[in-house]
């Protein structure tokens, strides 16, 4: 139902702390501060949660380099976080809450009990939860320091060409075979008869809530949210511009243990019962029905789309003029050009287009070639058919500038920007009160000179 992820650096830096977390303190290990930047520390324990991490995906050689390196990081994180700071960037205690809350509800899913999760984290429920809420209120406050300091940092296709010529030419990474791809897809309408049924049996669910029954317990065996039903299908804390408009503005308008109306949404019909209200965020429970289409909607379509197939086929209709007139997808304007949603590029790697093109054997095509028609489900959860042609098969290949711009462009400017922050922090490795414990302090960094 989110309308919007969770932060995906967010999300990647904090899958590794609390991951962490599993790994128990060694118990010879005695806590104390490796390092003080400003007025923030490092402690020991923050260094070996890391290199527990390291030593489990490389080994133990070179164990004191590896810890010099984590520490290197964790200078520059609290570096920015020394100037977020001061500068007095902000981070709400709500925001950071709503994933101490995540994260936690996690853990509890994972561990089961609070003693069970001290066992095996080595940290108790309150612990774990001071840890969590200075990780991610640092990990907030550095990220968007970060973010102020490079936003601006641009490149040229020189630039590009520049960076692409210095990488050693045997390091150059081999990039896998992908795909270019079109598409037309077919979602046959929802009858009124349909929507009046799904209405119809929310109406009898919510009726059943107000007479006592569990609202958990009914999501459970009837919500089609696959995310929140096993979880009686609680959402988890969310703020306003987190969810759809409908539904977001029925659940803040609701009071604790209130169900509202029938709402409904592109991804069908809802009943949502507020469980907290915490600040400007709240928690709460729905139940999702889809309307579905019928059997004979379904098979409609698919002749449609074979018949469609034919004639693009046979020369009447070119596939973009076809995808233009029939197809129901959002890029149907563009004649159908498919883009991968984890890039945002017009290519498939052969996992992203197995796992989005499920049931047709995009690998095995030729170029031109026009696949059978294929039941999918479109992002609101409705039955559809689709055909897909194979635009391009580009074969495994040594990366360069004609096949893999794109690629080496975002390289080029993640290196960029990793220099302008490289800089920024050796300006301020000068100006910032910095000291290491004796144990690092003949760590030679890398990139804080």
């Amino acid at each position: 139902m989110k309308k919007t992820l969770l932060f995906a650096a967010i999300l990647s830096f904090f899958t590794l702390q609390q991951s962490s977390f599993a790994l128990k303190a060694q118990e010879t290990t005695v806590d104390g501060v490796a390092a003080v930047v400003g007025k923030n520390i490092i402690k020991y324990s923050d260094i070996e949660r890391a290199y527990a991490q390291v030593r489990m995906r490389q080994g133990v050689a070179d164990a004191f380099n590896n810890r010099c390196a984590i520490l290197e990081n964790l200078i520059l994180n609290n570096l920015l976080v020394h100037k977020g700071e001061i500068d007095s960037v902000e981070v709400s205690d709500d925001e950071v809450n709503q994933y101490v809350d995540y994260y936690l509800k996690n853990d509890m899913r994972n561990y089961g009990t609070r003693e069970n999760l001290r066992e095996q984290t080595g940290f108790t429920y309150d612990e774990l939860k001071e840890q969590y809420q200075r990780m991610i209120r640092n990990s907030l406050l550095s990220r968007r320091v970060e973010y102020q300091l490079t936003e601006d940092v641009t490149i040229t296709p020189r630039e590009v060409t520049e960076f692409f010529n210095s990488l050693p030419q045997d390091s150059l990474p081999m990039m896998p075979e992908r795909y270019e791809l079109s598409e037309i897809v077919i979602a046959p309408q929802i009858s009124e008869a349909e929507r009046d049924r799904v209405r119809t049996q929310l109406a009898e669910l919510r009726e059943r809530v107000l007479k006592g029954e569990k609202f958990a317990m009914l999501a459970t065996l009837y919500s089609q949210d696959p995310g929140s039903a096993k979880k009686g299908g609680e959402l988890g804390f969310f703020s306003r511009g987190d969810m759809v408009g409908a539904f977001e503005s029925a659940a803040f308008a609701l009071k604790p243990g209130e169900v509202s109306p029938i709402v409904e949404t592109q991804y069908g019909f809802h009943i949502i019962q507020l469980i907290e209200r915490r600040g400007n965020t709240i928690n709460a429970r729905h139940i999702l029905i889809t309307p579905q289409v019928s059997p004979e909607d379904l098979l409609e379509a698919r002749m449609r789309l074979d018949s469609v197939a034919d004639q693009i086929r046979a020369g009447s209709i070119t596939f973009e003029d076809a995808a233009r007139k029939y197809s129901t997808a959002s890029n149907a304007k563009q004649g159908g050009t498919a883009v991968n949603p984890n890039d945002g590029t017009t290519r498939f790697d052969s996992k992203s287009v197995s796992d989005i093109y499920t049931g047709i054997a995009v690998s095995a095509m030729t170029e031109g070639q026009i696949s059978p028609a294929t039941m999918m489900h479109t992002a609101e959860g409705r039955s559809a058919y689709r055909i897909v042609r194979l635009n391009h098969k580009l074969a495994s290949h040594q990366a360069n500038l004609t096949d893999d711009y794109d690629n080496i462009y975002n390289a080029a400017l993640a290196n960029a920007k990793q220099k302008r922050l490289q800089q920024w922090a050796a300006k301020q490795m000068s100006i910032t009160y910095i000291h290491l414990s004796n144990e690092y302090k003949d760590c030679v960094f890398k990139n804080l000179q």
